[in-house]
């Protein structure tokens, strides 16, 4: 079950507006930088305490989401 409510927010004040995870300074783009550098989300996790497991899975599966919404038909 996807979650309605968003686990990443932009504000111009806090980093200049890079979508973090919400309550951290913790980008999103980090998030997908280790798993596309081959890192388990375990790593993750460690490496960044202030986000939850949670938080993360339904930061990708809404990103999975967003990406199958905005896609074009063939």
């Amino acid at each position: 079950m996807t979650s309605s409510v968003s686990v990443i927010h932009s504000d111009p004040d806090i980093m200049g507006g890079v979508p973090v995870f919400v309550g951290t300074r913790v980008p999103l783009r980090t998030l997908l930088d280790y798993l596309c550098g081959g890192e388990p989300l375990a790593e993750f996790l460690d490496d960044f305490p202030s986000v939850s497991r949670e938080q993360a899975v339904t930061a990708l599966r809404q990103a999975a989401q967003a990406m199958v919404d905005h896609a074009r038909p063939a």
